[in-house]
């Protein structure tokens, strides 16, 4: 799980990075459909070929959040996006949710069809 939410890290500053020199080089915010369209390129590029063992969707997700976080900012809702650290607040989410057991453990993700996650 910790490997999901490092990925998902990763995606998420990578974008963030592209977002910054594209806005250096003077063009506008580019939107989520196009960062989806780079997640692509990462995942087939050689040097980027780990993120094809994470599940497509919490990656997805992180593209999201950095979406909604230029959408605050530029609302004035909130700050300029920031780059995320390891170990602070690390996280990751399918968008239709893990079911648990009574015990809290998961068993089962729509996605991938997990009896349970890997640690």
């Amino acid at each position: 799980m910790r490997r999901f939410a490092g990925a998902c890290r990763f995606v998420f500053n990578r974008a963030l990075a592209r977002q910054n020199e594209n806005h250096e080089a003077g063009n506008k915010y580019i939107p989520y459909g196009k960062m989806a369209s780079w997640l692509v390129e990462w995942k087939n590029a050689t040097e980027t070929q780990w993120l094809k063992d994470s599940p497509s969707q919490p990656l997805q997700q992180s593209l999201k959040d950095l979406e909604r976080a230029y959408k605050n900012f530029f609302r004035k809702r909130a700050a300029f996006p920031r780059f995320k650290k390891r170990g602070q607040n690390d996280a990751f989410r399918y968008p239709q949710g893990v079911k648990l057991d009574q015990e809290n453990k998961p068993y089962f993700s729509a996605e991938t069809g997990l009896d349970a996650l890997p640690e």
